[in-house]
């Protein structure tokens, strides 16, 4: 009886013994709040023993409290797999050759119902099995490199990343996918746009915040979009493609050193910060937003720099932070802290003494900004001008994670500080730009009068 009534325990197995239900069954449940139709699923093991678990016919799960039943029967019984078997891609004569590296997260994951939570699953090969679209779109290699969430991306991950993509590069591939969690894809979308330079075809980042059993999954056209722009765009850049609106109208591509994710949930959660994304994406074409950016080209030349120095920290600052903290890091041997500051680059007055320590072990400290739209301007203020002549060195309108991610890569190269900084410094893939564009900060405030009737005319 055990595997019939799989994860449910209490109260929920006597409510399924009492009207001879099963696991997987397709049941019609009375209850006081309604009537449900769905298929039974199978509870978490850490889950209470007070509900039900359904699937309904729209494809979402609804959780019943076996209290409010009134009665259950079961009309049918097929025990569902949730494994979508790998098919053999099928190649297509002029079509381009595009590269999927799978690393795991939600755009290849599934449901596990021993826990409830969503796991990496889907190796590459299964993802023509849930997106058969993609067939004519390009001639699609797969290669699974890992299978992790993103919070576990880290050195060694981008490290053969960058080293991969190089190698298929110089064998002629036509674009690269790389399927990531959305957590830390913005992340590994600035690393990689440091450790690959002067590419000569697209490399898009992709993902999904739903997972693929969810009706409302976007995960499958975020792959058509992303397929689509590395097999025709132009864009020769490191990119991430996403939702554009909520609806399912285009995707954006988003440059790696200006992208961040914004929201916990919404399917059009990353925005470009400090300018505007590089182009627009359909499955039929892609549209330019930008103009400046590197075009693609037939030559294989690529530049691979894989290089991470592990000991660099990114601080968030608050106010009344205590030095120990960056005495702490200095303890324990960091090499680099990035800083995001307020305002223009500021931090309280207690930092001071632990500031002018790193500078004298020759530890660097780059200040951010945690509005991050703008740019650091650590002259305009005393604070400011104090802090810069302890050492900070002010880094311009990069994103935190970016600055973190760009200090890694450059303390991973040479503990010349002088060099640091001039790596630092140097614009690369637009982590610093001259100026943000007039329409490079926008965020429409709800309940305002115009933002609501420009909503209600153009999205309803």
């Amino acid at each position: 009886m055990i595997d019939i009534f799989k994860g449910y325990k209490g109260d929920a197995v006597e409510i399924l013994k009492k009207y001879n239900i099963r696991v997987w069954g397709d049941v019609e449940v009375k209850t006081t709040r309604g009537d449900f139709y769905g298929i039974v699923l199978p509870r978490s093991e850490n889950d209470d023993d007070k509900h039900i678990v359904l699937k309904l016919i729209t494809g979402y799960n609804v959780g019943i409290d076996v209290r409010t039943i009134t009665d259950m029967k079961e009309i049918g019984y097929k025990e569902a797999h949730y494994k979508i078997p790998e098919k053999e891609f099928p190649y297509t004569e002029g079509l381009p050759k595009v590269k999927l590296f799978g690393t795991g997260g939600t755009i290849a994951s599934r449901l596990d119902y021993r826990t409830g939570a969503v796991i990496p699953a889907f190796s590459p090969g299964e993802l023509y099995g849930a997106v058969p679209e993609l067939a004519d779109i390009c001639n699609l290699e797969t290669e699974k490199l890992f299978a992790v969430f993103s919070e576990n991306m880290g050195p060694e991950q981008y490290k053969a990343l960058a080293i991969a993509i190089g190698k298929e590069i110089e064998n002629g591939i036509d674009g690269i996918i790389i399927g990531h969690g959305t957590d830390t894809l913005h992340h590994t979308a600035a690393v990689l746009s440091f450790m690959i330079q002067n590419s000569p075809i697209p490399i898009i980042l992709v993902g999904s915040q739903r997972s693929s059993d969810r009706p409302s999954s976007d995960a499958a056209l975020n792959l058509m979009h992303a397929a689509t722009a590395a097999a025709r765009s132009d864009i020769a850049e490191v990119m991430v493609c996403m939702f554009g609106p909520t609806s399912d109208e285009y995707g954006l591509l988003h440059q790696g050193t200006r992208v961040r994710k914004m929201h916990s949930s919404y399917r059009s959660t990353f925005r470009t910060i400090g300018d505007t994304p590089i182009a627009t994406v359909t499955r039929e074409k892609i549209t330019p937003i930008k103009q400046n950016y590197n075009h693609r080209r037939n030559d294989r030349k690529v530049t691979i720099l894989p290089y991470f120095d592990e000991k660099v920290t990114l601080l968030y600052y608050y106010p009344n932070m205590q030095p120990d903290i960056i005495y702490s890091l200095i303890d324990n041997g960091y090499k680099g802290i990035v800083i995001a500051g307020t305002g223009l680059g500021h931090v309280n007055k207690p930092l001071y003494p632990a500031i002018r320590k790193c500078k004298e072990l020759g530890i660097p400290i780059y200040m951010t900004v945690q509005t991050l739209w703008g740019y650091v301007h650590m002259f305009v203020y005393d604070t400011g001008r104090d802090l810069m002549s302890y050492g900070i060195i002010p880094a311009e309108n990069m994103l935190p994670e970016v600055a973190f991610m760009k200090l890694s890569w450059a303390l991973g190269q040479t503990d010349d500080l002088d060099k640091v900084r001039e790596l630092m410094l140097t614009p690369i893939s637009n982590d610093i730009t001259k100026r943000e564009p007039y329409n490079g900060y926008l965020i429409y405030q709800g309940g305002i009068p115009e933002v609501e009737e420009f909503i209600k005319k153009v999205h309803k």
